[in-house]
Protein backbone atom coordinates (compact mmCIF):
# COMPACT_ATOMS: atom_id res chain seq x y z
CA UNK A 1 0.00 0.00 0.00
CA UNK A 2 0.98 3.76 -0.32
CA UNK A 3 2.50 6.56 2.53
CA UNK A 4 -0.01 6.50 4.92
CA UNK A 5 -0.56 10.28 5.36
CA UNK A 6 -0.91 10.45 1.46
CA UNK A 7 -3.85 7.26 1.52
CA UNK A 8 -5.27 9.87 4.11
CA UNK A 9 -4.99 13.09 1.90
CA UNK A 10 -7.03 11.02 -0.64
CA UNK A 11 -10.12 9.98 1.54
CA UNK A 12 -12.65 11.69 -0.05
CA UNK A 13 -16.55 10.30 0.68
CA UNK A 14 -19.70 12.12 -0.26
CA UNK A 15 -20.99 14.44 2.22
CA UNK A 16 -23.38 13.15 4.59
CA UNK A 17 -25.45 16.09 4.86
CA UNK A 18 -24.88 19.48 3.10
CA UNK A 19 -21.82 21.43 3.91
CA UNK A 20 -22.84 25.21 5.97
CA UNK A 21 -19.42 26.52 6.02
CA UNK A 22 -19.73 29.43 5.15
CA UNK A 23 -16.49 32.12 4.99
CA UNK A 24 -17.61 33.75 8.56
CA UNK A 25 -17.17 30.50 9.88
CA UNK A 26 -14.00 29.58 8.47
CA UNK A 27 -12.77 32.86 9.66
CA UNK A 28 -14.08 32.57 12.96
CA UNK A 29 -12.56 28.97 13.90
CA UNK A 30 -9.08 30.31 12.09
CA UNK A 31 -9.82 33.86 14.92
CA UNK A 32 -10.53 30.48 17.75
CA UNK A 33 -7.74 28.67 16.51
CA UNK A 34 -4.69 31.77 16.59
CA UNK A 35 -5.88 33.45 19.39
CA UNK A 36 -4.92 30.61 22.41
CA UNK A 37 -0.74 30.77 20.50
CA UNK A 38 -1.06 34.28 20.17
CA UNK A 39 -1.63 34.70 23.65
CA UNK A 40 1.70 33.21 24.12
CA UNK A 41 3.52 34.58 21.07
CA UNK A 42 2.57 38.15 22.59
CA UNK A 43 3.87 37.72 25.96
CA UNK A 44 7.49 35.39 25.02
CA UNK A 45 9.79 39.04 24.19
CA UNK A 46 8.43 40.35 27.90
CA UNK A 47 9.97 37.45 29.99
CA UNK A 48 12.94 39.19 31.46
CA UNK A 49 10.67 42.35 31.82
CA UNK A 50 7.90 39.92 33.78
CA UNK A 51 10.81 38.73 35.49
CA UNK A 52 11.94 42.37 36.94
CA UNK A 53 8.44 43.56 37.42
CA UNK A 54 7.39 40.51 39.29
CA UNK A 55 10.28 39.75 40.99
CA UNK A 56 10.48 36.14 39.74
CA UNK A 57 13.41 34.17 38.58
CA UNK A 58 13.65 32.72 35.09
CA UNK A 59 11.87 29.18 35.79
CA UNK A 60 9.35 30.61 37.83
CA UNK A 61 8.38 32.63 34.48
CA UNK A 62 8.94 29.73 32.14
CA UNK A 63 6.25 28.27 34.75
CA UNK A 64 3.07 30.63 33.45
CA UNK A 65 4.19 28.65 30.15
CA UNK A 66 4.00 25.71 31.71
CA UNK A 67 0.83 26.30 33.22
CA UNK A 68 -0.65 27.26 30.37
CA UNK A 69 0.10 24.31 27.99
CA UNK A 70 -1.15 22.08 30.70
CA UNK A 71 -4.54 23.83 30.42
CA UNK A 72 -3.89 23.64 26.75
CA UNK A 73 -3.75 20.14 26.60
CA UNK A 74 -6.48 19.83 29.15
CA UNK A 75 -9.13 22.04 27.47
CA UNK A 76 -8.64 19.75 24.32
CA UNK A 77 -8.95 16.71 26.22
CA UNK A 78 -12.29 17.39 27.85
CA UNK A 79 -13.79 19.95 25.33
CA UNK A 80 -14.29 17.82 22.73
CA UNK A 81 -16.44 15.12 24.71
CA UNK A 82 -18.16 17.58 26.50
CA UNK A 83 -19.43 19.29 23.43
CA UNK A 84 -20.69 15.78 22.15
CA UNK A 85 -22.25 15.49 24.68
CA UNK A 86 -23.77 19.14 25.29
CA UNK A 87 -23.50 20.67 21.70
CA UNK A 88 -21.11 22.60 20.59
CA UNK A 89 -22.18 26.51 20.34
CA UNK A 90 -22.83 26.98 24.42
CA UNK A 91 -19.70 25.10 25.56
CA UNK A 92 -17.68 27.27 22.91
CA UNK A 93 -18.94 30.22 23.86
CA UNK A 94 -18.33 29.42 27.69
CA UNK A 95 -14.81 28.54 26.54
CA UNK A 96 -13.82 31.60 24.96
CA UNK A 97 -15.55 34.40 27.77
CA UNK A 98 -13.51 32.33 30.53
CA UNK A 99 -10.57 33.08 28.27
CA UNK A 100 -11.63 36.63 28.40
CA UNK A 101 -11.60 36.93 32.01
CA UNK A 102 -8.57 35.18 32.38
CA UNK A 103 -6.62 37.36 30.04
CA UNK A 104 -8.16 40.34 32.15
CA UNK A 105 -6.49 38.51 35.17
CA UNK A 106 -3.12 38.55 33.70
CA UNK A 107 -2.73 41.68 32.93
CA UNK A 108 -3.60 42.60 36.85
CA UNK A 109 -1.64 39.92 37.95
CA UNK A 110 0.36 41.61 40.84
CA UNK A 111 2.42 38.18 41.66
CA UNK A 112 4.05 35.28 39.72
CA UNK A 113 1.53 32.92 41.25
CA UNK A 114 -1.40 34.58 40.65
CA UNK A 115 0.08 35.00 36.65
CA UNK A 116 0.37 31.10 36.70
CA UNK A 117 -3.31 30.56 37.99
CA UNK A 118 -4.55 32.89 35.63
CA UNK A 119 -2.72 31.60 32.53
CA UNK A 120 -4.03 27.66 33.79
CA UNK A 121 -7.44 29.06 32.58
CA UNK A 122 -6.21 31.15 30.01
CA UNK A 123 -5.38 28.06 28.15
CA UNK A 124 -7.91 25.78 29.32
CA UNK A 125 -10.17 27.78 27.80
CA UNK A 126 -8.12 28.66 24.87
CA UNK A 127 -8.19 24.43 23.95
CA UNK A 128 -11.22 23.77 24.92
CA UNK A 129 -12.39 26.72 22.44
CA UNK A 130 -10.00 25.56 19.78
CA UNK A 131 -11.05 21.18 19.95
CA UNK A 132 -15.20 22.61 19.47
CA UNK A 133 -13.47 25.17 16.87
CA UNK A 134 -12.41 22.10 14.70
CA UNK A 135 -15.74 19.99 15.89
CA UNK A 136 -17.98 22.39 14.40
CA UNK A 137 -16.10 22.53 10.84
CA UNK A 138 -16.18 18.63 11.39
CA UNK A 139 -20.20 18.74 11.66
CA UNK A 140 -20.52 20.22 8.59
CA UNK A 141 -18.21 18.76 5.93
CA UNK A 142 -16.55 15.32 5.09
CA UNK A 143 -14.32 14.19 2.87
CA UNK A 144 -12.47 16.79 0.27
CA UNK A 145 -14.31 19.18 1.79
CA UNK A 146 -13.39 18.72 4.78
CA UNK A 147 -9.90 18.22 3.77
CA UNK A 148 -9.18 21.56 1.72
CA UNK A 149 -11.16 23.88 4.99
CA UNK A 150 -9.01 22.17 7.42
CA UNK A 151 -5.86 23.14 5.41
CA UNK A 152 -7.07 26.68 4.85
CA UNK A 153 -7.42 27.22 8.95
CA UNK A 154 -3.91 25.61 9.52
CA UNK A 155 -2.45 27.45 6.43
CA UNK A 156 -4.08 31.03 7.95
CA UNK A 157 -3.60 29.96 11.72
CA UNK A 158 0.25 30.06 10.91
CA UNK A 159 0.54 33.16 10.56
CA UNK A 160 -0.11 34.01 14.23
CA UNK A 161 3.28 32.49 15.54
CA UNK A 162 5.00 35.20 12.94
CA UNK A 163 3.11 38.29 14.01
CA UNK A 164 2.79 37.32 17.58
CA UNK A 165 5.89 38.23 18.77
CA UNK A 166 6.80 41.08 16.76
CA UNK A 167 3.50 42.91 17.85
CA UNK A 168 4.38 41.80 21.57
CA UNK A 169 8.14 43.77 20.94
CA UNK A 170 6.34 46.93 19.72
CA UNK A 171 3.76 46.42 22.60
CA UNK A 172 7.14 46.60 24.82
CA UNK A 173 8.38 49.67 23.02
CA UNK A 174 5.66 51.51 23.01
CA UNK A 175 3.45 50.87 26.30
CA UNK A 176 4.24 47.78 29.13
CA UNK A 177 3.97 44.30 29.43
CA UNK A 178 0.61 43.97 30.48
CA UNK A 179 -0.68 45.47 27.82
CA UNK A 180 -0.47 42.40 25.51
CA UNK A 181 -2.89 40.52 27.96
CA UNK A 182 -5.44 43.50 27.22
CA UNK A 183 -5.09 43.26 23.81
CA UNK A 184 -5.29 39.35 24.07
CA UNK A 185 -8.85 40.14 26.20
CA UNK A 186 -10.06 42.87 23.67
CA UNK A 187 -9.67 39.55 21.20
CA UNK A 188 -11.69 37.77 23.53
CA UNK A 189 -14.77 40.11 23.17
CA UNK A 190 -14.28 40.13 19.08
CA UNK A 191 -14.51 36.54 19.47
CA UNK A 192 -17.23 36.43 21.67
CA UNK A 193 -19.04 38.73 18.86
CA UNK A 194 -17.93 36.63 16.08
CA UNK A 195 -19.04 33.00 17.70
CA UNK A 196 -22.58 34.96 18.09
CA UNK A 197 -22.83 35.92 14.87
CA UNK A 198 -21.36 33.17 12.80
CA UNK A 199 -21.42 29.89 14.45
CA UNK A 200 -24.97 27.93 14.55
CA UNK A 201 -25.27 25.21 16.67
CA UNK A 202 -23.97 22.17 14.42
CA UNK A 203 -24.82 18.99 16.84
CA UNK A 204 -28.33 18.50 16.42
CA UNK A 205 -29.98 16.64 20.07
CA UNK A 206 -30.33 13.84 18.31
CA UNK A 207 -26.78 13.84 17.03
CA UNK A 208 -25.90 13.56 20.55
CA UNK A 209 -24.48 10.80 22.85
CA UNK A 210 -24.66 10.35 26.17
CA UNK A 211 -21.49 8.80 26.62
CA UNK A 212 -19.30 11.67 27.63
CA UNK A 213 -16.20 10.74 29.03
CA UNK A 214 -16.57 7.35 29.37
CA UNK A 215 -16.88 6.70 25.54
CA UNK A 216 -14.15 8.76 25.36
CA UNK A 217 -12.07 6.64 27.83
CA UNK A 218 -12.90 3.91 26.21
CA UNK A 219 -11.47 4.53 22.82
CA UNK A 220 -8.41 5.72 24.21
CA UNK A 221 -7.46 2.57 25.71
CA UNK A 222 -8.50 1.33 22.36
CA UNK A 223 -5.76 3.65 20.80
CA UNK A 224 -3.20 3.06 23.14
CA UNK A 225 -2.79 -0.55 22.23
CA UNK A 226 -2.29 0.53 18.68
CA UNK A 227 1.48 0.56 18.67
CA UNK A 228 2.12 2.59 15.55
CA UNK A 229 -0.50 5.22 16.57
CA UNK A 230 1.55 5.34 20.26
CA UNK A 231 5.11 5.59 17.73
CA UNK A 232 3.36 8.24 15.57
CA UNK A 233 1.94 10.46 18.59
CA UNK A 234 5.85 9.93 20.60
CA UNK A 235 7.58 11.70 16.93
CA UNK A 236 4.98 14.67 17.04
CA UNK A 237 4.78 15.33 20.91
CA UNK A 238 8.39 15.00 21.34
CA UNK A 239 9.52 17.21 18.97
CA UNK A 240 6.64 19.78 20.23
CA UNK A 241 8.87 19.27 23.98
CA UNK A 242 12.05 20.47 21.46
CA UNK A 243 10.36 23.72 20.15
CA UNK A 244 9.33 24.99 23.87
CA UNK A 245 12.68 24.18 24.90
CA UNK A 246 13.43 26.91 22.48
CA UNK A 247 10.12 29.40 23.07
CA UNK A 248 10.67 29.16 26.85
CA UNK A 249 14.34 30.05 26.98
CA UNK A 250 15.09 31.87 23.82
CA UNK A 251 14.38 35.25 24.88
CA UNK A 252 16.77 35.20 27.58
CA UNK A 253 19.57 33.55 25.44
CA UNK A 254 19.19 36.28 22.98
CA UNK A 255 18.54 39.22 24.89
CA UNK A 256 19.70 38.31 28.11
CA UNK A 257 22.84 36.63 27.33
CA UNK A 258 23.66 37.94 23.53
CA UNK A 259 22.05 41.70 24.09
CA UNK A 260 19.78 41.43 21.39
CA UNK A 261 16.97 44.23 21.51
CA UNK A 262 13.17 43.10 22.30
CA UNK A 263 12.60 44.02 18.17
CA UNK A 264 15.17 42.35 17.52
CA UNK A 265 14.52 38.90 19.00
CA UNK A 266 10.76 39.50 17.95
CA UNK A 267 12.37 39.65 14.29
CA UNK A 268 14.29 36.36 14.63
CA UNK A 269 11.26 34.96 16.22
CA UNK A 270 8.79 35.62 13.33
CA UNK A 271 11.63 34.17 11.01
CA UNK A 272 11.81 31.40 12.85
CA UNK A 273 8.48 30.89 12.52
CA UNK A 274 8.65 31.57 8.98
CA UNK A 275 10.38 28.77 8.41
CA UNK A 276 8.60 26.74 9.92
CA UNK A 277 6.09 27.35 8.26
CA UNK A 278 7.62 27.52 4.59
CA UNK A 279 9.04 23.50 5.51
CA UNK A 280 5.42 22.89 6.33
CA UNK A 281 4.29 24.32 2.88
CA UNK A 282 7.39 22.39 1.02
CA UNK A 283 6.37 19.30 2.90
CA UNK A 284 2.65 19.02 1.57
CA UNK A 285 3.87 19.51 -2.28
CA UNK A 286 6.10 16.69 -1.01
CA UNK A 287 3.00 14.31 -0.29
CA UNK A 288 2.74 11.45 -2.53
CA UNK A 289 6.21 12.26 -4.24
CA UNK A 290 8.19 10.97 -1.34
CA UNK A 291 7.65 8.73 1.85
CA UNK A 292 6.23 10.62 5.15
CA UNK A 293 8.36 8.76 6.75
CA UNK A 294 11.51 9.83 4.92
CA UNK A 295 10.34 13.62 5.56
CA UNK A 296 10.05 13.40 8.99
CA UNK A 297 13.31 11.52 9.65
CA UNK A 298 15.21 14.60 7.69
CA UNK A 299 13.33 17.24 9.82
CA UNK A 300 14.21 14.86 12.63
CA UNK A 301 17.71 14.53 11.84
CA UNK A 302 18.12 18.11 11.26
CA UNK A 303 16.54 18.97 14.41
CA UNK A 304 19.13 17.10 16.23
CA UNK A 305 22.01 18.34 14.40
CA UNK A 306 20.87 22.04 15.76
CA UNK A 307 20.89 20.52 19.36
CA UNK A 308 24.21 19.38 18.83
CA UNK A 309 24.71 22.81 17.54
CA UNK A 310 23.70 24.73 20.24
CA UNK A 311 25.26 22.20 23.50
CA UNK A 312 28.61 22.40 22.16
CA UNK A 313 27.90 26.26 22.00
CA UNK A 314 26.58 26.54 25.56
CA UNK A 315 29.31 24.35 27.09
CA UNK A 316 32.59 25.93 25.71
CA UNK A 317 31.89 29.18 24.00
CA UNK A 318 28.90 30.55 26.22
CA UNK A 319 26.08 30.07 23.30
CA UNK A 320 27.51 32.66 21.21
CA UNK A 321 24.82 34.46 18.56
CA UNK A 322 25.69 32.92 15.35
CA UNK A 323 25.64 29.51 16.92
CA UNK A 324 22.18 30.51 18.55
CA UNK A 325 20.49 32.11 15.68
CA UNK A 326 21.28 29.39 13.27
CA UNK A 327 20.20 26.45 15.86
CA UNK A 328 17.11 27.74 16.56
CA UNK A 329 16.06 28.64 12.80
CA UNK A 330 16.83 24.87 11.77
CA UNK A 331 15.42 23.74 14.79
CA UNK A 332 11.74 25.30 13.96
CA UNK A 333 12.07 24.90 10.09
CA UNK A 334 12.68 21.23 11.31
CA UNK A 335 9.30 21.29 13.42
CA UNK A 336 7.85 22.04 10.17
CA UNK A 337 8.74 18.78 8.77
CA UNK A 338 7.94 17.01 11.73
CA UNK A 339 5.31 18.05 13.39
CA UNK A 340 2.60 18.59 10.80
CA UNK A 341 3.44 15.27 9.21
CA UNK A 342 3.81 12.73 12.35
CA UNK A 343 0.18 13.85 13.33
CA UNK A 344 -1.33 12.83 10.01
CA UNK A 345 0.68 9.58 10.20
CA UNK A 346 -1.03 9.76 13.66
CA UNK A 347 -4.47 9.84 12.41
CA UNK A 348 -3.64 7.56 8.89
CA UNK A 349 -3.21 4.58 11.58
CA UNK A 350 -6.61 4.90 13.60
CA UNK A 351 -9.58 5.84 10.93
CA UNK A 352 -12.49 4.80 13.04
CA UNK A 353 -11.83 7.41 15.94
CA UNK A 354 -10.36 10.66 14.87
CA UNK A 355 -11.73 12.77 17.02
CA UNK A 356 -10.31 10.90 20.57
CA UNK A 357 -6.71 10.36 18.28
CA UNK A 358 -6.91 13.95 17.92
CA UNK A 359 -7.64 14.87 21.21
CA UNK A 360 -5.01 12.23 22.77
CA UNK A 361 -2.65 14.04 20.33
CA UNK A 362 -3.31 17.30 21.02
CA UNK A 363 -2.93 16.43 25.04
CA UNK A 364 0.19 15.01 24.47
CA UNK A 365 1.74 17.65 22.43
CA UNK A 366 0.89 20.30 24.90
CA UNK A 367 1.61 18.23 28.15
CA UNK A 368 4.83 17.99 26.62
CA UNK A 369 5.26 21.45 25.55
CA UNK A 370 4.06 22.64 29.80
CA UNK A 371 6.32 19.80 31.16
CA UNK A 372 9.48 20.83 29.47
CA UNK A 373 8.99 24.74 29.19
CA UNK A 374 10.36 24.88 33.04
CA UNK A 375 13.17 22.28 33.16
CA UNK A 376 14.89 24.50 30.01
CA UNK A 377 15.34 27.52 33.01
CA UNK A 378 16.86 25.32 35.22
CA UNK A 379 20.40 27.12 35.00
CA UNK A 380 19.03 30.32 35.11
CA UNK A 381 18.50 32.97 32.96
CA UNK A 382 22.35 32.82 31.63
CA UNK A 383 22.84 29.14 30.37
CA UNK A 384 21.48 27.44 27.64
CA UNK A 385 22.68 24.36 28.46
CA UNK A 386 19.52 22.74 30.11
CA UNK A 387 17.73 24.10 27.53
CA UNK A 388 20.06 22.12 24.45
CA UNK A 389 20.29 19.09 26.35
CA UNK A 390 16.35 19.35 26.19
CA UNK A 391 16.75 19.82 22.59
CA UNK A 392 18.43 16.46 22.11
CA UNK A 393 16.56 14.59 24.37
CA UNK A 394 13.52 15.59 22.87
CA UNK A 395 14.27 14.80 19.11
CA UNK A 396 15.94 11.41 20.48
CA UNK A 397 12.65 10.63 21.80
CA UNK A 398 11.12 11.43 18.58
CA UNK A 399 13.41 9.04 16.63
CA UNK A 400 12.77 6.25 18.94
CA UNK A 401 8.89 6.74 18.64
CA UNK A 402 9.70 6.60 14.63
CA UNK A 403 12.53 4.14 13.82
CA UNK A 404 11.19 1.70 16.54
CA UNK A 405 7.51 2.11 17.75
CA UNK A 406 6.18 3.17 14.54
CA UNK A 407 8.73 0.79 12.47
CA UNK A 408 7.25 0.10 9.18
CA UNK A 409 5.53 -3.14 9.35
CA UNK A 410 4.51 -5.69 6.28
CA UNK A 411 1.91 -8.71 6.62
CA UNK A 412 -1.71 -9.18 8.02
CA UNK A 413 -2.64 -6.75 10.41
CA UNK A 414 -6.20 -5.77 11.38
CA UNK A 415 -7.48 -8.30 8.77
CA UNK A 416 -5.89 -6.95 5.60
CA UNK A 417 -2.59 -6.73 3.84
CA UNK A 418 -0.05 -3.53 5.36
CA UNK A 419 2.68 -2.97 2.98
CA UNK A 420 4.62 0.07 4.47
CA UNK A 421 7.17 2.01 2.27
CA UNK A 422 9.85 3.69 3.97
Amino acid sequence: MTDPAARLARVAVPDRRPAGVTAGLVATVVFLTATAPLATDLYVPAFPAVAGELVATATQVQLTLTTFFVGMALGQLIGGPVSDQRGRRLPLLAGVMIMTIASVACAVAPTITVMMVARFFQGFAGGWAMVIGRAVIVDLATGARLIRVLNVIAAVGGIAPIVGPLLGALILQVSHWRVSFWAVAVLGVAMIIAVLAAVPETLPRGHRHGGGLRSFARAGRELLRNRRYVGYVLVSGSSMGAVFAYVATSAFVLQSMNGLTPIAYSIDFAANAGGMTVAALVAARLAGRIATRKIVAAGQFAALGAGIAMLVGALWFDAPLPVAIIAFFVLMTAQGLIGPNGGALASAEVPAHPGTGSALLGFVQWLAAGTVAPLAGLGGEHTAIPMAILMISCIALSMIGLLILARPATGLRSGRTSLRRW
